[in-house]
């Protein structure tokens, strides 16, 4: 693939524009910097400072009566994202609600969806997890009083594999059906870019008398979802990533209709997630709200909330649809750069090659020298993100990235791996 290749791609693409409405790092020579880390900290939207700086001026001018004055009163600052976030997840805008951090929802998640008794007390996750997935998982069976050791299942890709087999996953469902409380697996695996067949799992996991749940950290404004047609019991997400929130923005989480309304599910408790025709009433006993805003804790952080507002507005415009279209091309464009410019023997691509099995994401093991690699190309002004202990992983994401970028990223890479 030539520069040529990717100037006509360029030229021809819809989306190129949007690249214009975020703000881009300057590489070490002054230059914009091709940005691939979408999958670590997506970048912020032009229009986000504007969005904060309106909730700074009503908290200067207007202090606490910010809470009831419209037209964005606070107290209500949360279902703002109830609609745009329900479009990214399949889901409907009573079943997903902005909250908390990623962990934060999935324990909440957990005091409600994992609930062992002696005949059921098992967790089956994927390996490896992200850390805090795993560490959650654990805590959680310790809160039980049980033992990873006994009630912890952990699928792994096959020996000299590195993406999990929807049959092997099945076949772990199957064999731990009597006992199997919980299954808990990423829409997108983090370190492989993998996106995993969700359906054939719910069905399985609920033929076995499991619930399940998904982690969408690397999933949600990545790949097409659809939360509620699949069945999922529950999921959670960050908007740091893909979402474009900014570093601490503010999380999420879905829960399928026919548990949102459940007031008798066992959870954690706090008063905004009360029913807000008598939350000010300040009443002893809690009314949890219908649908998943009845996780809530505390009132939104509406600082950390708002740059999501701009990134959803882009969202809104360019279309999931075009955007997963575009990240596909430019995923392809970037493995066929890639394979052209390395020997083989030299170059590793984790990520799945089929598009229904990837979103933005490449991962990489280049041998020997892949650390050195990933430094020369932060020093060519390309950002990616080294995983230990050998995987570079790339994104290219289609809100902000190009064919041009892609290029340019796969010339630098192929420049350090020969020096």
């Amino acid at each position: 693939m030539t520069v040529d290749d990717a100037a006509a791609l360029d030229a021809r693409d819809p989306l190129a524009p949007f690249a214009e409405e975020f703000h881009h790092p300057l590489d070490p020579a002054g230059r914009r910097a091709v940005y691939l880390c979408g999958h670590s900290l997506g970048l912020q939207p032009r229009a986000a400072a504007a969005c904060v700086e309106r909730e700074l001026a009503v908290w200067r001018d207007r202090a606490v009566l910010g809470h009831h004055e419209e037209p964005r009163p606070w107290v209500r600052y949360h279902e703002r994202f109830s609609a745009p976030l329900g479009e990214l997840c399949g889901a409907m805008p009573t079943e997903v609600v902005a909250m908390n951090s990623l962990t934060v929802n999935l324990h909440l998640l957990l005091v409600s969806f994992f609930q062992p008794t002696p005949a059921r007390n098992r967790i089956l996750i994927e390996k490896p997890a992200f850390p805090s997935d795993r560490y959650a998982v654990v805590s959680q069976l310790a809160f039980h009083g049980l033992e990873p050791a006994a009630h912890l299942i952990e699928v792994a890709p096959r020996p000299g594999e590195q993406c999990l087999r929807t049959e092997d996953l099945l076949a772990a469902i199957g064999r731990n059906r009597e006992h199997l409380a919980l299954v808990l697996l990423p829409g997108v695996q983090y370190l492989t870019g993998q996106c995993l067949e969700v359906a054939p799992l719910v069905a399985a996991a609920h033929a076995a008398g499991a619930r399940i749940g998904l982690d969408l950290a690397h999933a949600i404004g990545n790949v097409p979802l659809r939360l509620h047609d699949w069945d999922v019991d529950f999921a959670v997400w960050c908007s740091y990533k893909y979402l474009n929130g900014g570093p601490g923005a503010i999380g999420g989480g879905f829960v399928h209709e026919r548990h949102a309304r459940r007031v008798d599910l066992p959870r954690f408790a706090g008063w905004w997630g009360h029913d807000p025709d008598t939350r000010f009433a300040m009443p002893a006993e809690f009314t949890p709200v219908a649908g998943a805003q009845g996780w809530q804790l505390s009132n939104p952080p509406v600082l950390a909330a708002a740059p999501l507002l701009a990134s959803l507005d882009l969202f809104r415009r360019a279309g999931l649809g075009r955007l997963r279209e575009k990240s596909l091309a430019l995923t392809g464009f970037l493995r066929r750069s890639l394979e052209e410019a390395l020997p083989r023997g030299r170059l590793e691509i984790l990520t799945p090659r089929e598009p229904a099995a990837h979103g933005c994401q490449l991962s990489l093991r280049l041998r020997p020298g892949g650390r050195r690699v990933f430094e020369r190309l932060a020093a060519a002004g390309v950002v990616a993100d080294w995983r230990e202990p050998d995987v570079l992983r790339l994104a290219p994401t289609p809100a902000y990235n190009s064919f041009g970028d892609v290029r340019r990223a796969a010339i630098a890479l192929a420049d350090a791996a020969r020096s």
